[in-house]
């Protein structure tokens, strides 16, 4: 047996269930130009547990994540935090988005305090732990820095930091490492990783790469072509910490495998 892999127990023996998503349904526009987004979702994510979602392009992954953030409503269905529906813009919930969207006047203390600003949470309470997630992601003496002075991955690296700043209980990620290069997403897939084990979040983590699901995730949801459904849910059971190392073993590339015959499927490989 790899050393790498380990026995999954069942989800209800884990964890309670934070996040419920039940025959969740998103339709643009109406009548006869109305598109058809998702399509009878039905999921659930374990408090602390790391789920990726991959599929093709227009599947529907934003928009879940949007959903999922209280950035947009549903058409049909739910969606629930902790037991409670998702019906807007809440402040325990902490987004990632593939752009970093820092303030260029803001310096990079200045931008992990956004929040704290807009929510009125108490400068002088929350520098502390400010500096302590700014030290957490390897930012230490970059504080008073500039996001021009800095380096895409470091400014991703801020981007997290000011999402998890006010301590959500969830943390969503659009696809946050695409348009970083090739070396640089995978310094920050280990940096993430490294960070997740440190605080436990529940993360809900969009990607294009059946990679980086594979490497992150310890569940990975497989979308089909729009209008989005269900193709596939699979378990990912390699020990953590993971090196990039496992991306050349075997298991790895059984699970690799699997997610792109359910893309196949699904006619939308990428």
């Amino acid at each position: 047996m790899n050393e790498n892999v380990r026995t999954v127990a069942p989800a209800s023996d884990v964890a309670r269930e934070a996040i419920v998503v039940r025959r969740l349904a998103k339709r643009y526009g109406s009548a006869a130009d109305a598109v058809d987004a998702l399509h009878n979702i039905d999921f659930t994510v374990r408090e602390g547990e790391f789920m990726a979602v991959v599929g093709p392009s227009g599947c529907g992954k934003s928009t879940l994540l949007k959903i999922l953030a209280g950035l947009m409503p549903a058409s049909g269905g739910e969606a629930l935090l902790n037991g409670a529906p998702i019906a807007g813009p809440r402040r325990d919930i902490g987004v990632v988005f593939q752009s970093p969207v820092l303030f260029p006047w803001r310096s990079v203390l200045g931008n992990v305090l956004l929040p704290v600003d807009v929510q009125r949470l108490g400068r002088e309470r929350m520098t502390a732990r400010a500096l302590d997630l700014i030290a957490l992601v390897g930012l230490s003496g970059f504080e008073r820095r500039f996001p021009w002075e800095l380096s895409g991955g470091m400014q991703q690296r801020v981007a997290l930091v000011r999402a998890l700043i006010h301590d959500p209980a969830l943390l969503l990620m659009d696809e946050p490492f695409g348009a970083l290069d090739a070396l640089t997403r995978e310094e920050m897939n280990v940096e993430l990783q490294r960070i997740w084990l440190e605080r436990r979040k529940t993360v809900v983590f969009i990607t294009h790469s059946t990679a980086e699901a594979v490497f992150l995730a310890d569940r990975v949801l497989v979308m089909t072509p729009r209008p989005g459904r269900i193709a596939d849910l699979l378990a990912i059971d390699f020990a953590r910490p993971r090196s990039i190392d496992i991306m050349n073993t075997d298991a790895f590339g059984t699970h690799v495998r699997r997610i792109r015959a359910a893309l196949n499927a699904g006619g939308g490989i990428e």
